[in-house]
């Protein structure tokens, strides 16, 4: 995540993210349970990994639903975010997970290569990136972390909002069945309308990468503009 998008996840956004993120996200918890379902898939029950968490600042969710699945994995948590970081600290400490987690406050580029993780996980990063070549600098750094043949798991909104009004229709009614009112819909509409773009389809999310040097993506989850898919490193070219 690049420092100008880090700077979104402020003080008082880190404070609402658990709320914010469930609401935003129909099947939050389901997201991060399944992704550590088809992790555990891949890597065998009961076996041994060292796993990389990109972004992953906020509720930890996706590192709380791997590690109490797997308890022989550990984990690299990294997050440029000093408050959404805290945050995370907070929720493993209360999970009783600190232990198995080293959170890196920083960049993914301050991870070293060496040696390779068996497994990465990246949720809600790639659309808050700028553009297209952000986003494949981040899946070519995630890629030269990882062994050859190892998962990802990437999820992250995919469709452009303005170009799916049904979608965007429900979106807001479900902030409405939350309990938020016009003016706070309102907002809400508005803040995801601004910034960075995501990418414009599971086409293009397929075709960066591979390009960063990953395989063809296995779909396991679709809310709304939001998808979760599984791909594997490859060696090719890396």
């Amino acid at each position: 995540m690049s420092q100008d998008s880090a700077a979104k996840f402020d003080s008082s956004r880190a404070a609402e993210y658990a709320r914010q993120s469930r609401i935003a996200l129909a099947g939050y918890d389901a997201c991060h349970e399944l992704s550590a379902c088809m992790l555990s898939a891949v890597l065998g029950a009961g076996t041994k990994a060292r796993l990389l968490v990109v972004g992953a600042g906020g509720t930890a969710g996706e590192i709380i639903a791997a590690a109490t699945l797997e308890p022989d994995w550990s984990f690299v948590a990294v997050d440029p975010s000093p408050p959404m970081l805290e945050l995370a600290k907070a929720e493993l400490a209360a999970a009783g997970l600190e232990q198995r987690v080293k959170t890196v406050l920083g960049h993914l580029a301050e991870i070293s290569i060496t040696p390779s993780f068996d497994a990465a996980i990246m949720i809600g990063v790639l659309h808050h990136l700028q553009d297209d070549e952000a986003k494949s600098e981040i899946l070519t750094q995630i890629a030269a972390r990882l062994r050859p043949g190892a998962p990802l798991v990437l999820a992250g909104n995919y469709r452009t909002y303005a170009s799916q009004p049904l979608l965007m229709k429900a979106w807001a009614t479900r902030w409405r069945m939350n309990g938020a009112g016009p003016e706070e819909i309102e907002v809400k509409m508005g803040k995801i309308l601004q910034g960075a773009e995501p990418p414009k389809s599971e086409e293009a999310i397929a075709i960066l990468l591979s390009e960063a040097g990953f395989d063809t993506p296995c779909r396991f989850f679709s809310s709304l503009f939001w998808g979760a898919w599984l791909t594997r490193r490859i060696s090719d070219g890396l």
